[in-house]
Formats: C-alpha cells, structure tokens, sequence
C-alpha cells in the first residue's frame, strides 16, 4: 500500500479525494490508501477525511505519494518540498511553468528514484479518443484548433500558452512533435477578454493554428477544422460517457506506475511529450512578449 494526500481542495482536489476513496475494484489503485489532505483552509476535515499541515505530510512516514491539485503557480515549489521529501508525486498539469524547470523536475525525481506524473486527463476523455480514431491514419493538409472559456487569473494559472497546454498536447499527440512559427496575444484587460493566436509546422511541413480565446460570455467549448487529403473533419466527432472517468484512468496510471507497471519505454515517450509541450508554451510566450 502507497499512503496519500491530497494537496489543494478545489473541484480537482474534491475528485480525487473521491476517486481515492472509492477505487475501482481490482484495479491498481486499489494499492493506494488516504492518509488526508492538505488546504491552506482550515476545514477540520472533508468528506471525513482528516486536514493535515504541510509538514505533517512532509514528514509523515505513513505518506508515500502526494497529489499536488493547487493552483499552477505553486506546482513547482510543492514538487520540489515533496521529492524532497522522498514523496512520488502526481501533479495536475502543467508541471511548472517554465521549460528549465519542467526538466529540472523530472531531473530531480529520477536523481531521487521517485515517480514524478503529470495527469493529463485531456487525453483521456471520451471526446479525445473518438477524435483520435478519426484523425489515425488521415494525411494533413492543415488544421485549427479554437477554444474558448472564461477568463482565468494569470498570476495563479500562467501565461496563456502554460494554462492552455492541454490543448497543445491535442495537438502533439494527434500530429506529433510542432515547431512554433509565430504567435501573438491580444489582452484587452477592461472587457477581461483575451486571445492568444499561436502557429505552428508539423515535422513534415503542415500548418496548424491553436486559438487560445477567454472572456467572461465565452462558454467553455472546442471547434475543430482539420483539412486532410481524404477530406475535412470541422466538428467533434460524438462521444458517449466512459465506463470509467478521465481522473480515475489517471489515477491508476499513476498507481502502475508507482507499481512498476509501466516499461521504460512508455514512461521515456510521456517525459518526452510533456517536455516538448513545455518547450512549445515557452516559445509562444516568448513569441507573445517579443
């Protein structure tokens, strides 16, 4: 059994508050047990799981894993207090927000010999496995991917290109590794709305274009328009609600691997992708700023 915490009490937090308490039966998260949770709230407790202080956690020889569900700008910090520590970690993306400290990160856990997973549970939905069927095997001519939402607070969630990294990584794992050609930002702070623009190549010379766009009227949705030699794709393909939620599917990758479950190869490639991805919010920021 792997003790853990929970780091963070907002509706992340809530969920796997829920989903460890109520593992799937026969499944690897069955090896995790609950120890309590971490909140800068005083709360007592929540669904009668027990608050802890940091250090208790830190300290705790009965803590073995601490799922960081805080906002992006405190995901470094706790990852390094936890390793540190001697804890594995699951962290909700992005990992941090820089490239040199995503790598120092993943540096880290190895040099400590503990499991560092990012959740990525974009990848995980219904919505993106029927889109993945459609696209496997098409040849790009090009595409575009436009969300929108509701505006979110940069100084706790980053730079547009880090709290929207979940749409690069569609795109990374749809496509393959991108090479940023451009981007821009237009921030119009009175009317809280913003849209980032970002393009990129594929590594056989496709354009693709991520439209990143946040105002308070915006409902939270993608619209796709990919352009392939055998035809178009400009909906979502439908999907239907998964036997098992994306947060639980993360939750027993992470136990896998936590299990030693999961070969080197498969946790390489996913380094590799989250990585890249990093790299790639990077330098839109820095085509924005520049």
């Amino acid at each position: 059994m792997f003790g853990a915490v929970v780091v963070g009490i907002g509706i992340a937090g809530s969920v796997r508050i829920r989903d460890l308490l109520n593992p799937l039966q026969s499944s690897p998260s069955e090896c995790l047990k609950l120890r309590g949770f971490v909140s800068r709230r005083d709360l007592g407790q929540f669904n009668d799981v027990k608050q802890i202080s940091l250090e208790e956690a830190l300290q705790s020889n009965e803590v073995d894993a601490a799922f960081i569900c805080t906002d992006n700008q405190n995901h470094e910090q706790s990852i390094r207090r936890f390793l540190g520590a001697g804890k594995h970690v699951l962290v909700e993306y992005p990992v941090a927000l820089s490239a040199e400290a995503a790598l120092e990160l993943f540096k880290m856990a190895e040099q400590k010999g503990k499991v560092l997973h990012v959740e990525h549970i974009e990848l995980l939905t219904e919505e993106f496995k029927q889109l993945k069927k459609e696209v496997d095997g098409k040849e790009l001519v090009e595409g575009v991917l436009h969300f929108t939402g509701g505006p979110v607070d940069e100084q706790k969630f980053g730079f547009p290109s880090f709290s929207g990294i979940a749409r690069i990584t569609w795109l990374v794992d749809l496509f393959g590794n991108l090479r940023v050609t451009s981007a821009s930002l237009e921030d119009n702070k009175d009317e809280k709305h913003s849209k980032l623009t970002a393009h990129f190549t594929t590594a056989d010379n496709r354009p693709l274009t991520w439209i990143e766009e946040r105002a308070p009227n915006l409902k939270r949705e993608k619209k796709v328009k990919f352009t392939f030699k055998s035809g178009a794709l400009e909906t979502l393909p439908p999907s239907t609600r998964g036997a098992v939620g994306p947060f639980m599917q993360d939750q027993n990758l992470f136990a896998r691997k936590l299990l030693g479950q999961v070969t080197q190869e498969e946790l390489a490639a996913e380094k590799k992708r989250i990585l890249h991805c990093i790299d790639l919010a990077e330098k839109i920021k820095q085509y924005c700023q520049h």
